[in-house]
């Protein structure tokens, strides 16, 4: 109760602070970068070289009401098609300024709901992105699943693609939860769509569960954690919910008044935590658990763990690429993001242009900035030598983010000889610790709880 008390006097129940998947964070991208930047640092990746790629597929059969991602409904595969023509024509773009031999490192459909394209969309898309950017030896494809909005044609399209790792979003398994949150999915369905993937070869299981829901208890959440481990999956993401109807629109559908208080928000986590923690999974950051033979858990321990736009990740490419409306990229020189709108998007493309809207250049103190915040979401702690001599940071700035974080979080963090490190009682700060090393501006209402 103590470090509860602690912790709230140093305003956890009260903040709002990015989730640092980017420094700077997307907020802060502007026009200034646009469809040249794209294409310049595209052309000056290294030739023989390996890169991430993102598709976003930003439709779903329906709208759930706590998502806040960039997706749109839709009841017939026809905007799909379109969409999917236009992404085509992106992706052969991309080939076209490529350097001769890059490979993909790692591939990712995401959304909105890749599974609702059909089994020949499907193929089609694959074949598509692999003609233009061959797989690497030991390179990954992930999907992420709908248990809703799949059946065993499209595993089997999925399958025959190469598909070594699946993605599938909990939420939470009570079904009255479900209902007011607007995703009605229940365990024989989830566990049916993780029996198809299994039977089909694909051995890796990603799966998402969030905590802050309302009506959400810690009976029921410890209900749903059980349920969850009962399918066994390889790797956890912990995620709070994200209550930001002035962003989300949808978001207005839920209750307000049911959504629990911070603290209770603490106490939701930490019951979900220990869970994972007791059956033997490898706590991973600020919100991921993974078996402890998996990639990711092994990453963890090694300290090769990044953080990118898809949460953590094990993929060491130095460019991730997003294509696709509204998909981010980053590369070594700066972030760049399509534009939003899928009509503006196509727009772009049938004109003969990349569709970056914006993006930011890195500058000034971003890149040491971006790594000590990074290296502070996945260990917890920066190293010193590794900053001065990999960003040319210069000892006395260092010391002085190093000595301002110290006198803001006092016993929760510590100066050591190999540079700071975040307590383990300190740990629930970690996003408002890393938002000590943002130079950038920041507007309250811009991100989500800290807890």
């Amino acid at each position: 109760m103590e470090t509860v008390s602690q912790l709230a006097k140093l305003g956890l129940f009260d903040a709002r602070v990015p989730r640092y998947t980017s420094y700077p964070t997307a907020p802060h991208f502007n026009s200034a970068v646009g469809s040249s930047h794209f294409s310049d640092w595209v052309a000056a990746l290294p030739p023989d070289s390996e890169v991430s790629l993102y598709i976003h597929i930003p439709f779903c059969r329906r709208l759930c009401w706590f998502c806040a991602c960039r997706t749109q409904g839709t009841a017939t595969l026809s905007p799909v098609a379109g969409y999917l023509e236009t992404l085509k024509a992106e992706i052969d773009m991309f080939a076209a300024v490529l350097p001769s031999g890059v490979k993909l490192s790692a591939l990712h459909w995401g959304g909105g709901t890749p599974t609702l394209l059909s089994p020949e969309m499907m193929t089609d898309l694959a074949d598509s992105v692999f003609r233009a950017v061959p797989l690497a030896e030991g390179g990954e494809f992930s999907v992420e699943i709908d248990p809703n909005e799949i059946d065993d044609a499209r595993l089997d399209a999925l399958a025959a693609a190469g598909m070594t790792r699946a993605s599938i979003g909990v939420q939470d398994f009570d079904p009255d939860i479900q209902k007011v949150i607007g995703r009605e999915q229940g365990f024989e369905i989830t566990q049916a769509a993780v029996d198809g993937i299994r039977d089909r070869g694909v051995k890796s299981l990603n799966t998402d569960i969030l905590y802050g829901l309302p009506h959400q208890s810690r009976a029921k959440i410890t209900d749903s954690v059980q349920k969850l481990l009962s399918l066994s999956p390889d790797r956890v993401a912990l995620y709070g919910y994200a209550h930001v109807p002035w962003m989300a629109r949808r978001q207005t559908l839920i209750p307000s008044d049911a959504l629990p208080t911070p603290e209770e928000r603490l106490h939701l986590f930490d019951t979900a935590r220990r869970l994972f923690l007791w059956d033997g999974y490898d706590e991973i950051g600020i919100d991921h658990f993974a078996a402890k033979g998996d990639s990711m858990a092994i990453a963890a321990r090694d300290g090769t763990l990044r953080r990118n736009f898809q949460g953590y990740t094990v993929d060491p490419a130095p460019a991730l690429i997003g294509l696709g409306a509204s998909a981010i990229s980053r590369f070594p020189q700066g972030y760049a993001q399509n534009i939003s709108g899928t009509g503006e998007y196509a727009k772009a493309i049938q004109e003969g242009r990349f569709a970056t809207g914006r993006g930011h250049a890195f500058a000034g103190e971003d890149l040491a900035r971006a790594r000590m915040i990074e290296t502070l979401m996945c260990s917890f702690r920066i190293h010193r030598a590794e900053i001065e001599r990999d960003f040319g940071a210069r000892p006395d700035f260092v010391s002085d983010l190093f000595a301002s974080a110290k006198l803001r979080f006092g016993e929760f963090v510590e100066i050591t000889p190999a540079g700071f490190e975040i307590t383990p009682a300190g740990r629930p700060l970690t996003r408002m610790i890393a938002k000590a090393f943002d130079a950038y501006e920041m507007a309250k209402t811009g991100h989500s709880s800290a807890i």
